[in-house]
């Protein structure tokens, strides 16, 4: 969630070009796909399970929670990046990914939902790859990582947050954009019109407390550094940086939280010219949180990691 339905309506960007986009289908799965069956064999030494962990960053200690895959591994791994202020996790996607033989990795980022420090996005960004850092060299063997094939996948603010990720680390294999949000809009936007700075400070300063959270900062220094790094939180303008690598990039035609011609069109657009050649685009007839297609969500996911990121490991 971003809770900014009236400020995105402020950022209209004339003359943007609407890429063309095959809507989604809504049916269920086909009997047997992984999203909606149990493994049929369950390995019993190692067998799916949740196990809680943290790590720390700048000194921080941040919660996360591992959906082991069934199976000794190592097992192809996926970071899923909630949103602001993250009522919406998308575990149950966490759940149809570890059925299709994935490890999922989730997290709240420093300043979020018990997680240590302050929130701002720069130091979300950085727990992104304090995360892909732990998972590579610090997880261990309990984990089941197979360290070279890690994905990130994000919703909202954490599709943000996981672009610019990938972008500044080559060794992430995908990345899956689920309704996510163009920071960088936002961050310019504040900085040329204040009565725009003071609504985007309300919106954003509704989820702070800093004595019962869900988020603990002060809406100024956040909207600040929106405003200071706008040119490197500009998903739309670093498209290259990921245009080589498979793309899942999902919209909703009434999402009014992460509108669809400012922050999923935009950065389609960007990615066809940048010759984004693995790009997936889905659009639902659905809101920022596709209630309505949760179950078709959840399969064309998995079935994109599977045919354009890795194949999932074979059940034991």
């Amino acid at each position: 969630m971003l809770g900014f339905s009236l400020v995105g309506v402020l950022l209209v960007t004339a003359g943007c070009e609407r890429p063309h986009e095959e809507p989604s289908g809504s049916g269920l799965p086909d009997t047997g796909h992984p999203v909606v069956t149990d493994p049929a064999g369950i390995d019993g030494e190692n067998p799916p399970t949740m196990k809680e962990l943290s790590f720390t960053n700048a000194g921080s200690k941040i919660n996360g929670l591992m959906y082991l895959a069934n199976g000794r591994g190592p097992h192809a791994t996926v970071v899923l990046l909630h949103g602001y202020a993250g009522n919406e996790r998308n575990l149950d996607l966490a759940q149809a990914m570890r059925r299709s033989g994935y490890n999922v990795l989730f997290f709240n980022y420093r300043g979020t939902w018990g997680s240590g420090g302050e929130f701002s996005a720069g130091n979300g960004i950085a727990d992104v790859h304090r995360a892909l850092e732990w998972l590579r060299d610090e997880a261990g063997p309990e984990f089941r990582v197979d360290t070279e094939r890690i994905a990130l996948v994000g919703h909202s603010f954490g599709g943000f947050m996981g672009f610019i990720g990938a972008a500044e680390d080559s060794r992430v294999a995908c990345l899956g954009f689920i309704a996510g949000a163009q920071m960088g809009l936002f961050g310019r936007a504040a900085a040329e019109d204040a009565e725009l700075r003071a609504m985007l400070e309300n919106a954003l300063g509704e989820a702070m407390d800093y004595e019962g959270g869900p988020v603990k900062a002060s809406p100024g220094p956040v909207i600040q550094d929106l405003i200071d790094d706008a040119e490197r939180y500009d998903v739309a303008a670093r498209a290259a940086e990921l245009a080589g690598r498979p793309l899942f990039v999902v919209g909703g035609e009434r999402d009014v939280d992460t509108p669809k011609a400012q922050h999923h069109d935009s950065v389609v657009a960007a990615l066809r010219a940048a010759d984004a050649g693995q790009l997936t685009v889905v659009v639902y007839d659905d809101d920022h949180y596709f209630g309505a297609h949760r179950i078709d969500l959840a399969k064309r996911l998995t079935d994109w990691l599977g045919s354009a990121c890795w194949p999932a490991d074979p059940t034991p």
